[in-house]
C-alpha cells in the first residue's frame, strides 16, 4: 500500500478511535457521577471531546505505529485505550454495584456504538440505500462504518478480560475474596508492562479474532 492510500485510510481509523475511547471513558465518568462520585465531572471527562482522554502512547503513538506496520504488511494487534477516568470508590453509593456499573460502562458505551456502526452498514448492504451515496464518499463511508464496528467490538472484548487493569479485573475484584486482593494489585502494578507483552504474542488476537469472525459473517450473511 502507497502513502496516497495508507493516509486517508489512517486518518478515519484515527477518527474512529478518538471516537470510540473517548466514548468509552467518558461513560465511566457519567457512570461514577450517578453514583454519587462528581471527580471526573468536575475534571471535565463527561464529554466526546477527545482532547480530555487522548493519552500520547496509548492513543497516538501505539495506534498510528500499529496501523501504519499492519498495513504494511507486518503483524500488529491494533487496540489503544485512553486517559484512565479518575474515580473516587469512597463517594460511591452502594459501592458494589457501583463498581461493577462503573466497570462495564466504557464496555457498553463501545457495544452501543458497534450496534449503531453493524445496523447501518447491515441495511446499506442489504437494501439500495448505499447506491444513492455519492460514488466519490461511498469507499470512505462504508471503511468509516467498518473501522466503526471493528474497533469498537474490539475495544469492548478486549477490556472484558478480568486482566489488571482492563475493565474486566475491576469487576472481577468485587466477586473476589480479600486474601486474593494482594494479587490483583501485583498484578495491577506490572498490568502495562504484561499487557504489551501478551500483546506483542498475539494472544489478545487469539481471543478477539473469533469473535470479530462472527461479526463479520453476521454482516456478510443474506446481503443483496
Amino acid at each position: 500500500m502507497n502513502v496516497e492510500q495508507l493516509i486517508p485510510k489512517l486518518i478515519i481509523y484515527m477518527v474512529v478511535l478518538l471516537l470510540a475511547i473517548s466514548a468509552h471513558e467518558a461513560a465511566h465518568a457519567w457512570m461514577s457521577y450517578k453514583f454519587g462520585d462528581d471527580t471526573a465531572r468536575l475534571l471535565g471527562r463527561i464529554t466526546l471531546n477527545p482532547l480530555a482522554h487522548t493519552d500520547p502512547i496509548g492513543t497516538l503513538l501505539i495506534p498510528i505505529v500499529g496501523f501504519i506496520v499492519a498495513n504494511m504488511g507486518g503483524a500488529f494487534f491494533l487496540i489503544g485505550w485512553g486517559k484512565p477516568t479518575p474515580v473516587n470508590p469512597l463517594r460511591w453509593r452502594n459501592k458494589d454495584l457501583a463498581n461493577i456499573m462503573v466497570s462495564i460502562a466504557g464496555i457498553l458505551a463501545n457495544l452501543l456504538i458497534a450496534v449503531i456502526a453493524f445496523t447501518i452498514f447491515k441495511v446499506l448492504l442489504m437494501t439500495r440505500l448505499g447506491d444513492a451515496i455519492p460514488n466519490c464518499l461511498n469507499e470512505p463511508v462504508r471503511l468509516f462504518l467498518f473501522y466503526l464496528l471493528v474497533m469498537n467490538v474490539s475495544l469492548a472484548v478486549f477490556n472484558l478480560l478480568p486482566f489488571p487493569p482492563l475493565d474486566g479485573s475491576k469487576v472481577l475484584e468485587t466477586f473476589l475474596p480479600e486474601s486474593m486482593q494482594p494479587v490483583l494489585a501485583v498484578l495491577e502494578q506490572y498490568g502495562y508492562l504484561i499487557l504489551m507483552v501478551l500483546m506483542y504474542m498475539g494472544v489478545f488476537g487469539l481471543i478477539i479474532g473469533p469473535v470479530m469472525d462472527g461479526v463479520l459473517f453476521l454482516l456478510s450473511y443474506g446481503n443483496r
